[in-house]
């Protein structure tokens, strides 16, 4: 017979300790064991929730980012957890990045380069693989579209200019951004990056589009290429 929850002492059951002092109150381990509910024979499901937060190998601080690289097939090799359960903390997982994403994307209106890092660093700064994405603004600077260009390796996106132009061209748009981020968590502008930024803007030019910038987003840190071209 497994053990439950309702089997512990009525201050270190999670569902009542939350109900009396609110979700921050919970440890990770128990916001976990909410979600997993029952636990083994030998195991209640707080102890389960323990061996989770046990994968975060590579980042011992208390984030629970590392449950969005964590794979449905690593998540089943720990006792008490099936493939149901692997999939509704994965649900979760992808619950909370939605969650933190924009409600409404085109009413943000892009200032600085600070703005696009408030906009995208927190879906971007724990990706595993580069992620490149084209920001499109309207001529006040207003985010139009979002859109995903490309996804890379762990170290390097390969891109042609025209693909990067193509959807502003189509929506006859006059300015763009570009984002991208490093898996590393280093912000700041490789040699390649540089160039090709210089590349995309003259072809913009080309066709009429503005290239704002191009922002790397790092590990709660960002670079703007443009700002540092024309430093040099």
């Amino acid at each position: 017979m497994s053990i439950k929850l309702n089997d512990l002492p009525l201050s270190e059951r999670p569902y009542e300790k939350m109900e009396m002092y609110g979700e921050k109150a919970l440890s990770n381990s128990e916001l976990l064991a909410i979600i997993i509910k029952t636990g083994t024979k030998d195991e209640t499901a707080i102890d389960i929730a323990q061996k989770i937060l046990n994968l975060n190998t590579e980042n011992k601080s208390n984030s629970l980012r590392f449950l969005e690289q964590t794979t449905i097939e690593e998540l089943t090799k720990i006792k008490g957890i099936g493939r149901v359960k692997a999939i509704e903390l994965k649900a979760v997982c992808e619950i909370a990045k939605r969650i933190a994403r924009p409600i409404n994307t085109k009413k943000v209106v892009i200032k600085q380069p600070k703005d696009v890092a408030n906009l995208l660093m927190e879906e971007l700064r724990y990706e595993k693989r580069e992620i490149l994405k084209v920001i499109i603004l309207n001529t006040k600077n207003t985010v139009q579209r979002i859109i995903d260009i490309a996804i890379g390796a762990t170290s390097k996106i390969c891109i042609e200019p025209k693909d990067i132009l193509k959807e502003a061209i189509r929506m006859e748009m006059p300015k763009i951004i570009i984002v991208h981020n490093h898996p590393s968590g280093d912000e700041r502008a490789s040699l390649s990056d540089i160039e090709m930024t210089k590349r995309v803007q003259k072809c913009a030019q080309l066709f009429g589009i503005q290239l704002i910038d191009h922002i790397i987003i790092g590990d709660g840190t960002f670079e703007s290429i443009l700002s540092k071209i024309h430093e040099v």
